[in-house]
């Protein structure tokens, strides 16, 4: 067992398989992302860059980190948590799936009348 100090932990995995020999996971998104939630991009202390998915409910915010859902669906880690400490910046990039409902359009206007018609 190993003991590591809180201020050196870049990121915990929590993955599906520990003996999974699975190609290396993706740390951005490639399109725009489909499930509902707030799409942030992460900028860890040593430049590295990475997005994740954090549910839009703010009751689930941690006052030590951040727990996202990582791009790649099909990968071998299904969540990841990144303390406060090892970000230097946290972006939102959009919300995905807002509740809030879109306007209607508005219907075709009907022709006027011809007022000099013949």
């Amino acid at each position: 067992m190993a003991l590591v100090p809180y201020e050196e932990v870049k990121s915990i995995a929590f993955v599906r398989e520990f003996d999974s020999t699975d190609a290396p996971n993706r740390h951005v998104f490639n399109t725009r992302p489909k499930m509902a939630g707030l799409w942030l991009s992460f900028k860890f202390r040593d430049g590295e860059v990475m997005e994740g998915i954090l549910p839009n409910n703010l009751l689930q915010l941690e006052p030590l980190g951040f727990s996202v859902i990582p791009p790649d669906p099909y990968g071998n880690q299904q969540r990841i948590f990144v303390p406060r400490a090892a970000v230097l910046t946290v972006e939102v990039l959009g919300v995905i799936g807002s509740p809030l409902k879109r306007r209607k359009a508005k219907p075709a206007p009907k022709e006027q009348i011809g007022l000099f018609d013949e």
